[in-house]
């Protein structure tokens, strides 16, 4: 329980009982449920404890079939199979997916409450705006037409990158991929969603290692793990089902849990042994647990010979954390972790699994290499039970992120390179020239003409920027000017008071969402505001990829509720308003008027996507996996017999190829134990095929059946005329690279997808065998340092760690070594984290509007350690006013517990509808207040982004906390 009990006996509720208060209401609009016999205190106890939320007596009280429907949780990415239960139109009960390899028949609280958040009653039910103050009531063609109307105009007056997109992680593979074609339609990279504030820096730091950014194994091969190193993470709360994998190989292997976390969380709790350190010298703490197995000799040094390239300039850094000086920074004694290695090194495979508590830094990117260096070292790579398995937080943050809603790249990671566009215009049949003349250019400080198309653009932590800053300090011809908030939590992100600012400053605010989320009432506009109701994804269908990369089909469970649209309905409004419909969808049919066909959209990334292998799961092997759920193997994730013998399930990316090619998907990245074939592969070639004289291909080892039995560099039409394998492609293959660049065409960008089949035919990875990279030459810290946060209680370490010299990235001044050469440590003295808890998600507009989750935890809270509680005079449960150091403060709830340390404050960031005490929730239209309101822990965090990827810093502030 979140709250404490003095005597251990729960203390009567503070409140009126949330559900007491909704309870008759939601009964009475479901008059089915009078029939069932199903009391509403035991739907209640169901759902706040995890169990199956179903009517006891379904068949008997219907007087019609009640329908199953199988669809995706829409909470955590591990993609637990809900099987919801429809009459008449009405989504009545629901059971888990017994069958799904995921969730096994579990549920966590939040998915066993999925059905009100599709029936929920605090939902949006029509488009609204704000006039003179008030919420008022209008048709879509009128918002439609008024937002356009608006938006053309700055366009007009601005150029097309004064209108932000801002995008989901709740979106399907299909929306997400139809919203950044329409961002590229209107003419902008300022599109973004919430990867970038919370696995950016995991992408960008385990793509530059070893090719792909992404989770390596899978939940399910926990199972084969001999050790289980988790670091920042908390997947007992943020991914509650997928601790029954963690906890299966604890128990069945006898396998050691160790957990590294400033806090001891309900993770920790299982833990054979945790570790607790500063919040923000996660390098620090994981070259202390190197130097221990280099100086031991415990490393893998013929894994280390033949598949890795730098380690040696990692050993000449590691060199200097000796115990004493690891201890003396991240607090954590030699001993401690001369036992962490010892248990790493005689318990292989292991793997290494993080989460945002790892990613949220100013150097994050920083950390997840190390991250992936400690596995690379131990060889624990490339294996079954190894790997670095990378918990994603969204249920399609994946998904959303392989399809490039980014201010940086084209679906696929393409990039922004003319390559890039030229590559999606020919799939998507478009004149390349009329997509370049809807980008502005800027002129450059040479005095050259650059054109935005291939520019990064602004990314979501930094949009506050691109509304504030100085336009003269901008690569762009102006600021942002309207914000479209497109399923997006601004109580995610950082610097709440001056997001407030920047809210009242846009021309325009448009936020499309199932809920009104803070978007609606953090500010004090009186106008220029619209509301935009979305439906959820039981209203709709498409695909969705889990964290282990595995794509699922979710079936529309109900038809769109009130008047919500779908998020592909709502693009095309956007796309006719605009005048580039007939353009944009030329390729993808319609349901009907106005509807694009979803799995058409899925067939045209299919066409395109060849980088990261979403080619090969067309619609229909996606849904033939989802009804032969039962006939995957549990562990290894392979089909035994049926339909879909041999395939993986979701065919985990890349699934190489056309469907036609049928291959069976990649359970394990990088392993080259089985063919490429069959799902096996060596580490990607994407670095060059040398470094300064010294060899970046593999030495000597390549997959199981490959011809060359050795490194290779990536695949081109050349390499297979080299090899005398072109005689593999079939005419059409031929032509189609012939008309492409010849020779020169490359195996991500062949449509045909021939050049990848003949690889493979060969055995061979179309993206070639290569050496993973200790050392990222492109990124400011080519070997992972350890970097003092920006706001860091230790001034004693500035000197020895500093941060980095100011910069310019992502077309805005960035600050470093400004902020943190001002101590703000003495009115500032306590380090201030922040975290997920198991009841809320995300900015937890949808849950804290849940009743069943509501019940669970009503107060926004800060931890705070008995010693600091008492020095200051606070009590548990009492008021308490949480001060961040650019002195934005929070009004929130003491509670007083060991499991922060000394020093260390932590805050949940699910909650918003408060702001500096007050409470805001007359400003939400009416009746779509969330049940829950509190104070958002990111209105305190401070300034802070990451050097590569512009993660924001939500793990290691500064606060001073007073009662109120």
């Amino acid at each position: 329980m979140l709250r404490k009990k003095t005597n251990g006996v729960a203390r009567r509720p503070q409140r009126t009982s949330i559900l007491s208060e909704v309870a008759e209401k939601s009964v009475d609009r479901r008059a089915f449920l009078r029939g069932s016999g199903l009391a509403i205190g035991g739907l209640a106890a169901i759902g706040a404890t995890g169990g199956t939320v179903t009517a006891a007596s379904a068949q008997t009280a219907a007087n019609a079939a009640v329908e199953n429907v199988k669809t995706v949780c829409t909470h955590c990415s591990v993609g637990c199979t809900v099987i919801a239960e429809v009459k008449n139109g009405v989504w009545v009960g629901q059971e888990p997916g017994w069958d799904s390899p995921f969730n096994l028949g579990a549920h966590c609280a939040k998915g066993a409450s999925v059905r009100e958040h599709a029936h929920g009653e605090r939902r949006l039910k029509y488009p609204m705006k704000k006039e003179g103050g008030e919420w008022k009531r209008i048709s879509w063609e009128q918002a439609i037409n008024e937002i356009g109307d608006q938006m053309l105009k700055i366009r007009d007056e601005s150029g097309p990158d004064s209108v932000y997109w801002l995008g989901s992680a709740k979106h399907s593979n299909e929306q997400a991929y139809l919203f950044r074609k329409l961002a590229a339609y209107w003419g902008t990279n300022n599109v973004d969603h919430q990867a970038r504030i919370c696995h950016s820096t995991t992408v960008a730091g385990v793509a530059n290692t070893w090719g792909y950014g992404a989770m390596t194994n899978s939940y399910n091969d926990i199972h084969n793990s001999r050790a289980i190193f988790i670091i920042g993470g908390n997947p007992a709360e943020a991914h509650p089902v997928s601790l029954l994998h963690v906890l299966r190989a604890k128990e069945q292997n006898n396998a050691p849990l160790i957990v590294c976390d400033p806090r001891f969380t309900r993770t920790a709790a299982h833990a054979d042994e945790y570790v607790r350190f500063r919040p923000g010298t996660d390098v620090a703490l994981i070259w202390g647990i190197l130097w221990h197995i280099f100086e031991n000799g415990w490393e893998d040094k013929e894994f280390i010979r033949t598949r890795v390239w730098g380690m040696d300039q990692i050993r000449e850094e590691v060199k200097k954390w000796t115990p004493e000086e690891v201890e003396r920074v991240t607090g954590v004694p030699g001993s401690q972790l001369r036992r962490v290695a010892r248990t790493m090194a005689n318990n292989r495979p292991g793997t290494v699994i993080w989460c945002m508590g790892g990613t949220q830094h100013t150097n994050g990117n920083n950390n997840t290499r190390a991250y992936c260096i400690l596995q690379l070292a131990l060889g624990n790579m490339g294996t079954s039970g190894g790997g670095t398995n990378i918990f994603r937080g969204h249920d399609n943050v994946q998904g959303a992120t392989d399809l490039c809603v980014l201010s940086h790249s084209l679906p696929g990671y393409y990039g922004l390179s003319a390559g890039a566009w030229a590559h999606w215009t020919r799939v998507w049949e478009e004149d390349l020239d009329w997509l370049k003349s809807r980008f502005a250019t800027i002129t450059g400080k040479d005095g050259k003409e650059k054109p935005l198309m291939n520019l990064k653009g602004i990314p979501v932590s930094r949009w506050i920027d691109g509304v504030l800053e100085n336009k003269d300090n901008m690569d762009q011809p102006d600021n942002v000017r309207a914000m479209v908030f497109w399923g997006h939590a601004p109580n995610s992100q950082t610097r709440g008071k001056e997001m407030k600012t920047a809210m009242e400053k846009l021309d325009l605010l448009v936020v499309v969402d199932p809920y009104p989320t803070v978007s609606a009432v953090m500010h004090d506009r009186t106008d220029g505001v619209y509301l935009l109701p979305a439906a959820t994804q039981f209203e709709t269908r498409g695909s969705v990829t889990a964290s282990n990369r595995s794509l699922q089909w979710r079936d529309k469970v109900v038809d769109p509720l009130f008047e919500c649209k779908p998020d592909q309905d709502i693009i095309y409004l956007f796309a006719q308003k605009f005048g580039f419909a007939d353009r944009m969808f030329r390729n993808i049919g319609m349901d009907g008027d106005g509807q694009p066909n979803v799995e058409d959209v899925t067939r045209e990334f299919n066409r395109g996507m060849w980088t990261v292998g979403y080619t090969g799961q067309s619609p229909e092997r996606i849904k033939a996996h989802m009804a032969n759920q039962h006939t995957f193997d549990k562990t290894t994730l392979q089909a035994v017999g049926g339909p879909v013998d041999g395939e993986y399930y979701g065919l985990p990316w890349p699934c190489w190829g056309t469907a036609e090619m049928g291959h069976p998907g990649t359970p394990n990245l990088y392993d080259m134990s089985k063919p490429v074939a069959q799902g096996g592969l060596t580490f990607r070639a994407r670095f060059g095929v040398e470094r300064n004289g010294e060899n970046l291909l593999a030495e000597g080892v390549a997959s199981v059946g490959s011809e060359i039995q050795d490194g290779y560099p990536e695949f081109t039409m050349q390499m297979l005329m080299d090899l005398g394998w072109d005689g593999d492609l079939t005419d059409a293959e031929r032509a189609t690279i012939d008309a492409i660049a010849g020779p020169k065409t490359n195996w991500k960008t062949d449509l045909s997808g021939g050049i990848q089949r003949v690889a493979i035919k060969h055995g061979c990875a179309p993206f070639g065998n290569a050496k993973a990279r200790a050392v990222v030459w492109t990124f400011p810290d080519p070997v992972p340092i350890h970097r003092e946060p920006l706001y860091t209680p230790r001034r004693d370490l500035v000197a020895d760690y500093p941060t980095y010299e100011d910069r310019h990235a992502y077309r805005l001044p960035t600050l470093y070594a400004s902020i943190q050469k001002k101590d703000f440590s003495k009115d500032y003295p306590m380090i201030l984290t922040s975290g997920r808890l198991v009841e809320y998600e995300g900015g937890g507009d949808e849950t804290r509007s849940n009743p069943w989750l509501a019940e669970l935890q009503q107060d926004m809270f800060a931890e705070i350690n008995p010693r600091d509680a008492n020095n200051l005079g606070i009590r548990d449960g009492q008021m308490v006013w949480v001060e961040g150091a650019e002195g934005a403060r929070v009004k929130v709830k003491a509670m007083v517990t060991e499991r922060v340390g000394a020093g260390v404050v932590f805050m949940p960031f699910h909650f918003g509808g408060w702001f500096e005490g007050k409470d805001l929730r007359d400003k939400y239209p009416p009746g779509a207040d969330p049940y829950v309101l509190g104070e958002a822990a990111n209105t305190a965090m401070t300034y802070g982004y990451d050097s590569v990827t512009q993660m924001q810093e939500t793990k290691a502030s500064l606060c001073k906390v007073m009662p109120a």
